[in-house]
């Protein structure tokens, strides 16, 4: 069947996700390691991505650790310096596909408020056809119901939708239901998949 429309994560897809690089930029990898050998931030950021307030859940989990507490806030002080560069061949392929009149879609684990933040930051992040926020669908990848809200609201049939996600536990669940997926490693790779998908040209994907 004809793919219809082709999703995309944000994070290690369109933008850098890379907590750790900033950790040991500001407070040196020895303290970050220690740091995040104690405390449980990914833990915490996916409660963020789960529809929790952004600022309150940060600040409530410094407290709990007075140690930590000035580098914990960091994550929500200094958000934009986590989640850093775009990836520019990745957005060019949004575009080139919107061009070609294929539906492009965000589906991604972030939260509200670090959701305004983003498309603040990268306006390019509002000319995808669709955005699947977890925060606002209070479930996240990759729990199958968050997939399953996708396929009702966008009244596509699994087989017509393909995923790039840089996370193999996100793309086994996709693929479960049916979707087409790709492992995103790199933009150059995803690039090639979706000119043998049939989606773009070669001069196309560029």
């Amino acid at each position: 069947m004809t793919i219809s429309a082709v999703v995309f994560d944000i994070g290690n897809v369109l933008i850098e996700w890379r907590p750790e690089r900033f950790y040991d930029a500001a407070i040196g990898e020895d303290r970050r390691r220690a740091m995040f050998a104690e405390v449980d931030l990914h833990g915490m950021n996916d409660l963020v991505d789960r529809g929790h307030h952004f600022t309150e859940t940060i600040y409530d989990w410094a407290e709990k650790y007075p140690e930590w507490r000035n580098e914990i806030r960091m994550w929500h002080d200094n958000w934009l310096d986590l989640a850093t560069p775009q990836i520019p061949h990745s957005v060019r392929l949004m575009r080139a596909l919107r061009r070609q009149g294929t539906q492009t879609f965000i589906l991604s684990n972030i939260g509200i408020q670090t959701w305004d933040l983003a498309v603040g930051r990268y306006p390019f992040l509002a000319e995808f056809d669709r955005a699947y926020v977890s925060g606002y669908m209070k479930t996240a990848k990759p729990d199958a119901d968050i997939y399953a809200q996708v396929e009702r609201d966008c009244g596509l049939a699994p087989e017509r939708l393909i995923f790039a996600d840089d996370r193999q536990d996100n793309i086994d669940t996709a693929a479960a239901r049916g979707w087409k997926t790709h492992l995103f490693t790199d933009p150059q790779g995803w690039a090639d998949r979706l000119v043998v998908e049939g989606l773009l040209t070669a001069e196309d994907a560029t």
